[in-house]
């Protein structure tokens, strides 16, 4: 058993534990490919129903699928490949771990798995082809995998214009403030050192994919402390990944106003911790926030602004 299923294991009473039914239509191809080839599977999970679920809807061919070919798709294929590590794995039962971020990523720069990969993949380039303005951020970013991913695309299309925003303390997440933010009691993710990632390291595995460049800017700190201030104009791509209440809240707060009407919000742990999924539900409540949200696999979700 790995450390990310003992974490997990762990923390199996503060998760959402929402069971999910699949309803597979020209089911033709199994559901896991390597290389992250898309399936062509229409797919919509239904989670059991509990009172205050919102709904959440999948269409898994329109992310694998709405991605880039020839040269520019072999080359974020790799890109992602590498990330994960998945390059240089032969054990099914690890493929299939990676592939949906349920391992400690071993050598790999990024916990979020293909699937989720894929997905921001679908995302970046939709903005970039419908012209919604503004830059891509991740707050709360590990050892910099998906924001790597988000400058390689970028890169890829010759996108000059717009800047990756890497938000993280670079000191691991912070104690659970269990007196204002009861949500997070028991979160203690602050005592692994799993979570610990300085910026110099991040920064280097920039340099290591060669994207490390003037288009990249490093916001470290709380969120609490460097969000509000943050001279960021726009964003087309909001990717959120911290976990507790708390975190999660502060980047919706702070970043959801600068995203654009047609840009993309992806929340990473929605299904994984209770405590990120009342954040995000209490945030659209409160803001009236409508929009359908999708699933990703089994944690992840996004949804697109329209307004």
């Amino acid at each position: 058993m790995d450390r990310r299923d003992v974490l997990l294991g762990g923390l199996c009473g503060l998760c959402t534990g929402v069971g999910v039914t699949a309803a597979i239509h020209h089911a033709t191809k199994p559901e896991v490919q390597p290389l992250g080839l898309a399936t062509g599977l229409p797919v919509e999970l239904k989670p059991a129903a509990k009172s205050g679920d919102e709904p959440l809807v999948i269409d898994r061919a329109e992310f694998e699928i709405g991605r880039s070919t020839g040269v520019n798709g072999l080359y974020l294929d790799l890109i992602k490949h590498s990330l994960t590590d998945l390059v240089y794995l032969n054990d099914p039962a690890l493929w299939e771990k990676r592939t949906l971020g349920k391992d400690d990523a071993g050598r790999g720069l990024t916990l979020i798995g293909l699937k989720r990969l894929d997905n921001l993949q679908f995302v970046a380039e939709r903005v970039l082809e419908d012209k919604v303005p503004g830059d891509f951020i991740e707050a709360g970013a590990w050892r910099g995998g998906a924001t790597i991913f988000m400058r390689a695309v970028l890169k890829a299309h010759q996108i000059t214009d717009r800047t990756v925003w890497v938000a993280d303390s670079f000191e691991g997440l912070p104690p659970p403030n269990v007196e204002d933010f009861p949500q997070d009691e028991g979160l203690n993710l602050h005592l692994d050192p799993l979570f610990v990632v300085s910026l110099e390291n991040v920064q280097n595995n920039f340099r290591r994919y060669s994207l490390l460049d003037n288009q990249v800017r490093f916001l470290k700190g709380w969120f609490k402390d460097t969000l509000p201030q943050a001279p960021i104009e726009q964003l087309a791509v909001l990717r959120i990944d911290a976990d507790l209440y708390e975190s999660t809240m502060d980047a919706l707060e702070y970043l959801y106003p600068k995203l654009s009407p047609g840009g993309y919000c992806i929340i990473d742990d929605y299904g994984c911790f209770k405590a990120c999924k009342q954040s995000v539900t209490d945030y659209r409540a409160k803001h009236d926030i409508t929009e359908e949200i999708h699933r990703i696999d089994w944690t992840g979700v996004y949804w697109k602004k329209e307004a």
